[in-house]
This record gives structure tokens, sequence and C-alpha cells, in this order.
């Protein structure tokens, strides 16, 4: 913008002071659209109602002989608007099953084989019940009110029945106390304005800026003294004056940290180190009066997770990632022998990185979540029996299962184990794994274990109303050359219903594009990005796994440092293009393109490089990176930038590399039509990134719409919301590509 000099302006002359010679900024043309547009609901279809009203179940627990086991279910109505809670008591074996209804929601878990302890906070207080089940025929009785917390904050139970202690996680304030949790919050909600101060970075987080409270671990007595259960009134913070938070936000919970006879074990933040450029957590052991507070990892590794005791009490065990700042590190089983105060790696030359870990009932084995080659399998390890004499002893890791997404797995009694299992056309139900006491023999003994020797057993049909007579694909995999050395790269094409070969140039299509960037396209239910939902819509679905992604090994997932727009990419094009080759029932002329985070980024990368020769007639961004350098300043994990891109936003390395690969500097090349999504609480990636996207595309005069949401954040989680995102991403998907 050209300022005139103010000598040339003279006080007469009738000019403004500013001039520009930018011309006035074209109307966006968007095509006419039809006002009745109206999402496909046909029988054989999961349209996204469908997909939300389904039951949600979560993860199962088990009793502690194994003949019981809870799954806490959701189901949301779009009747009332509510989101119906219930929990369903499962037998073991037959799969007989009752359902208790939770109007209150609250957390569920076991006190005994027949006891379920059930916490519910209503009226501004936070209440423990106990509910007892019969099993002649399998039913619960009435639940009876054991007690009250002193907060309202109470979550990620864990009970032990030897040591007769309830802890759990709570938020307090920095003098640790539970009991002066109220007052306090009395006091900062009338302090008389709004304002924060902050000192140090990390002022926000996920969705939330940092108030003055932590979560810490707080421990109880919880008793039965005859039929009568009593919880006591002494609450010890076993982190009061540590300096230490547990479970660690903003998705820690109960699997950040476990609890044996005697002692608690959890992973913190380092507190010396700034939180939001280190991801370095520790692994701390404490007694449940608070005492004895040890630091068990070497001090100098990254993050970790899944600490877990043994059940015969002589060992722990963690996740841990290597590198300080890299959040999607390997992640290395690592064993600590509490008598012999060794710790050593069990899967150092193991490239895959596990989810979670938990013993077996024996402590001789060790089973690991983990993502391989697109799917979360169940691995099973062998505890060496002596402690190696280095720090490293490699064990060969056993498959168990092959197929879908797991999570929840718990071992039982009786060479068994109950997990969840959800895939593309599933959500989670629950299953049993027989025969596990013959691949821990194997393992122990050297040999190969015999995994056919087990049987997986279905018990549960959560979603079997819902989804009857729904055409759902499972998704065929397909492998292409890419950009990486010696590998293949994956995908999943996922057809829609009425799909069949043969009829060229018949179909639209829809690229879909995954997150993290450090994530995976998986055989895994989602609620959130299902490919089968956008399926059922008539498209047919790519979703590709380039390079960056997880579960095909470490090299693979590191190659997308300092590379946004360029090996990730290049795979996303190579693998698109062989799908138009193998599927010619596409129709080239009707094509899309959709993603999230770094899926929003490589959208905006994508609409600034059509020389790339996607061919894409739309584009669809949610939450996506507008500015690479400038993310590096805004987001609220520093250390997320500061490892992606090699240094700090302004070291030259790092402003070289983000800025080679900035969609901000591409905006003159921008000429696809675009839908922009964007939550006002996402502090990921803020706002102001889609709303610039908006601003470019509509000066531009491309054809442009802007979806906001100011109470979701990085994920639209409100059912009604999470509607209102597949009927906007639907019609402008259809307005270009669509099939009416």
């Amino acid at each position: 913008m050209r300022i005139l000099p103010f000598l040339q302006l003279g006080f007469a002359a009738q000019v403004p002071l500013y001039s520009s010679s930018i011309p006035p900024a074209p109307v966006p043309q968007i095509p006419q659209m039809a006002t009745d547009f109206i999402l496909s609901e046909g029988a054989n279809a999961l349209s996204p109602q469908d997909m939300l009203t389904l039951p949600r179940p979560g993860a199962p627990l088990p009793n502690d002989i194994g003949d019981l086991a809870i799954v806490p279910i959701s189901t949301y109505s779009f009747q009332d608007r509510k989101s119906h809670k219930s929990l369903s008591v499962i037998a073991l074996g037959d799969g007989d099953a009752c359902d208790i209804p939770l109007p209150d929601g609250g957390d569920a878990f076991w006190l005994d084989s027949r006891t379920i302890a059930h916490v519910v906070t209503k009226d501004d207080t936070q209440s423990l019940y106990t509910i007892p089940i019969s099993t002649s025929p399998l039913s619960s009785d009435l639940s009876s009110h054991v007690g009250s917390f002193p907060i309202t904050t109470a979550s990620a139970f864990r009970y032990s029945p030897s040591a007769q202690r309830l802890v759990f996680s709570a938020y307090v304030y920095p003098d640790g106390l539970v009991e002066t949790v109220k007052e306090q919050d009395t006091a900062h909600e009338n302090r008389g304005n709004s304002g924060l101060v902050y000192d140090e970075t990390f002022e926000r987080q996920w969705d939330t800026w940092v108030g003055p409270k932590s979560k810490a671990l707080i421990g109880v007595s919880l008793t039965k003294v005859g039929a009568k259960w009593v919880l006591g009134e002494t609450y010890v913070n076993v982190l009061k004056g540590s300096g230490l938070s547990s479970p660690v936000e903003p998705f820690g919970e109960a699997d950040d940290y476990d609890i044996s006879q005697t002692h608690v074990i959890f992973t913190a933040k380092d507190p010396q180190l700034p939180k939001a450029v280190h991801t370095r957590q520790n692994i701390y052991l404490v007694t449940h009066d608070g005492k004895d507070l040890r630091q068990l990892t070497s001090g100098i590794q990254g993050a970790t997770h899944s600490p877990v005791f043994s059940p015969s009490g002589d060992k722990v065990a963690w996740l841990e990632l290597a590198l300080d700042g890299h959040e999607s590190d390997r992640a290395k089983v690592v064993i600590y022998d509490l008598k012999k105060d060794i710790r050593f790696t069990i899967t150092e030359d193991w490239d895959r990185s596990p989810d979670s870990i938990i013993f077996s009932p024996s402590s001789a084995l060790i089973y690991a979540t983990t993502g391989d080659h697109a799917r979360i399998k169940i691995f099973a390890l062998a505890v060496p029996l002596t402690p190696p004499s280095n720090a490293t002893q490699t064990t060969q890791p056993t498959a168990l299962t092959s197929s879908g997404s797991i999570s929840g797995f718990t071992p039982i009694p009786g060479g068994r184990a109950t997990f969840a299992l959800s895939s593309l056309t599933s959500p989670n139900e629950l299953y049993e794994l027989s025969g596990l006491d013959a691949v821990e023999r194997d393992l122990l003994a050297g040999t190969n274990a015999d995994v056919k020797a087990t049987m997986l057993t279905r018990l549960t049909s959560f979603s079997s109303t819902g989804l009857q007579g729904k055409d759902l694909s499972p998704g065929k995999d397909f492998w292409f050359k890419g950009t990486a050395e010696g590998q293949d790269t994956h995908g999943y094409v996922i057809t829609p219903p009425g799909f069949e070969r043969g009829v060229n140039g018949k179909w639209p299509a829809v690229m879909l594009i995954h997150g993290g960037p450090e994530s995976a396209w998986f055989d895994q239910w989602s609620t959130r990005w299902n490919p089968n939902v956008f399926a059922s819509q008539g498209y047919v679905v790519v979703a590709i796994n380039p390079t960056g992604s997880t579960s095909f090994g470490q090299k693979f997932t590191d190659g997308i440092n300092q590379n946004w727009g360029g090996r990730p990419i290049q795979d996303l094009l190579l693998g698109w293009k062989y799908i138009l080759q193998e599927y010619p029932e596409i129709d080239q002329n009707r094509t899309a393109a959709a993603g999230a985070s770094y899926g929003g980024y490589a959208i905006n990368w994508i609409q600034g490089n059509p020389e790339l020769g996607f061919g894409f007639k739309a584009l669809v961004c949610h939450d996506g990176v507008f500015d690479t350098t400038y993310n590096g300043y805004a987001t609220d994990e520093l250390f997320f930038f500061n490892h992606e891109w090699g240094g700090r936003p302004w070291d030259p390395a790092a402003f070289e590399a983000s800025r080679k690969y900035s969609p901000a500097y591409t905006v003159a090349k921008w000429s696809t039509p675009q839908l922009t999504i964007h939550s006002s609480k996402d502090y990921r990636l803020p706002e102001g990134d889609g709303i610039a996207v908006f601003h470019a595309l509509q000066q531009l005069g491309v054809p442009s719409r802007l979806l906001i949401f100011p109470d979701e954040n990085h994920w639209v989680i409100n059912a009604g919301n999470s509607l209102k995102w597949h009927y906007e991403v639907f019609r402008w998907l259809n307005q270009f590509i669509g099939l009416s």
C-alpha cells in the first residue's frame, strides 16, 4: 500500500492519505446449489446420524476372577439431544448380559468379584456408590451410598483390594489439599476479574487456559466391614510438595499410573523443564502414604507412558521414548527390577512402537498393544528371567491378532484375556482370547508360539441392530511404490454401496488425508472421520498412509521431519495416481480431497501447488495449518514445531524449511473451491489459520465457505455439531463432484 508524502497533499487537496493500486477483490462465484440438499440415508447407507446414534462401548474391565466384565456405553439421542449412559455387565464365556442404566453417568470399576463401584457427580457433590451383582441369573441389585468426596473432579480410579486403598486423580491448588479445593474454587470464581497472568509458557493446552490448579494422585482407604463398604476420611496426595502433576494432561488418565499393595507408580512431566518445549516425562515410585518418592528413569529420556506393576510385585515396566521433544519417537518397553535395582530395555531391536503394555498374571509375559501395518494388534513378549548384564535384551514379539484395532487388553485367569475390538465396519465389541497359557509356555521355552492354538470369541453385539442392513466396506489394502526406500507405501480403498467393477467413469472419489502427522489410517472405527460414512454418500474413498505415518517402522515415521510438503505429498500423489489407474470406475472429473490437522495443511499445500497434478475439483480443510512458520509461535506445544522443523521458528534452518513448505506463500496460485472448517477452542492450531485461509480465498474470488465452531477444540465432539460438520462437508462435495 503506497503512502503519499505529506507535502504533496496540500491542505485543500481532497485526496485520501492512503491510496492503493490493488484492484477490488473479485466476488467468489459459487455454483448454484440446491437448497434442499439432504444426506443419503438409505437402508443400506451409514448416514452421519446413523453413526452418531450407534452405541459407543468403551474398553471392558474384567473382575479379578475373570468371570464377569463391565463395559461402559454411551448412546446419543437426537430426540432429546442427550447422551444416555449405561453399564453392561457381561458373563465371560457365554456372553450373557445385564444392563444397568446410569442416568447421571459416572465412572465404574470393580471392588471385588461381585461388587461394582460407581462414582456419580450431581448437585456439586461427587459420591461413591456400590452396585452388587448376582449371577444366577445375571442381574444387579439396588445401589448403596458409601460416601462423598470433598471435591468434584475425581476420576481415573484404581482400587487395590489387598491394600484396601482407592486412588484417583483430582485437581488441587498449590497447597495440595483436596479438603480446601471447594473453598479456593469459590474465592477464585469471586475474585472480581477474569484476568490470567503467566510468567512462563504452557499458558494454555489443547482447549483450556491453564489455571491455578493441577492434577494430583489422591489416595483414601476403602474397606469392607461385614457387608458394608466404608470410605475413609483422610485423603493423601502422594504428589504433595513434589512439584509433580499426574496424570499428564490433556489426555492422560488411569493409564498414566498404576498401584500395588504398597506403592503408586506414575509418569509426570519433568518439573525442572519448561513443559511447552520439552516432552520429558519421568517415572516415579512412591508409597501410598506419599513417602520415599523415587525416580526410576534416567532423566535423559523423552516421554514415558503406561507404567505398570507386575502381579508378582518385584518388577515394573513402562514405555519410554528416547528423544526429548519428539512425541512420536519409537516407544520401547523398559523393565525395572525393584529388588535388584536394575533397569533394562527388551525391545531395542523391534521396529514398532507400542501404545500400552500390561503383564500376564504370572508376570512372565508382557502384552503390548501395538500399531502394525495399519492394524492395532496384541503382541506377547517374554520377560527375561534373569536381568541382562547390559541395559538391553532383545525379546522377539509374537503377534496374537491380525486384524482390526484393539484397546483395553486385560489378561484374566485361565490363560484368557478380554479386550475391545473395532474395525472399519464396526465400533467396539467385547472379545475374549483364550489359549494364552500355551503361548506363554512356548515363549518361555524359547520356541515359536502356536498362535493358531488360541481362540478368539466375540461376546457382544452392541451395534448389530443399528448396523443391520448397512452395506459397509471392510476396506481393501493396496500397496504402491512411494518415496520410501526399501518398502512399499500402504493405503485403503473403501467403496460405496452398490459399487461394481467394470462400469468406468461412474463414481466420484474423495481422498482423505490423516492428521498427526505421525498417525495413520487404521482398520478402526471412528466417529469423526469415518471412511464408510463418506462411502455411503456415494464416494469411492481413498485413505493413504504416506511418509510420516505410524505402524510401518520408525524410519518411515521420521521421514516427514522438515519435509511436510515433500515426500508425504509425493506419496499421496503416487498413491492417488495408482488408484486412478487401478480403478477406472472413478470419474476423474469428479474428485476431491479432505483432511484435518496435518491433513488440513496438506489440503492448503495442494491448493497452492496445482502443478502437482492431483486434479481435485473441490477441497475440504479442517483445522489445518496456513502459515507453517507462524504455527511454531502460536501452537500450545512448542516442542512439536521445534522437532518437526529442526529448531525454533526463528532459527535459520527451521525458518528456511518451514517457510519453504508454508501454504501462506502459495496463495497467488489458489483456485480450487474450498470449504474451510475451524474451531475457536483449538489451541493446537488456533482459528486464525482457518480464518486467514478463508480471507485469502474470498479475496481471490475462489468459491469458498467458512464453517466455525465457537465451542469445539481440535476435534468436533458434540453430536449436533458433528452432524452439522458432516452436512456441510457433504453439501460442499455434492456441489462440485456429487451424484446429484
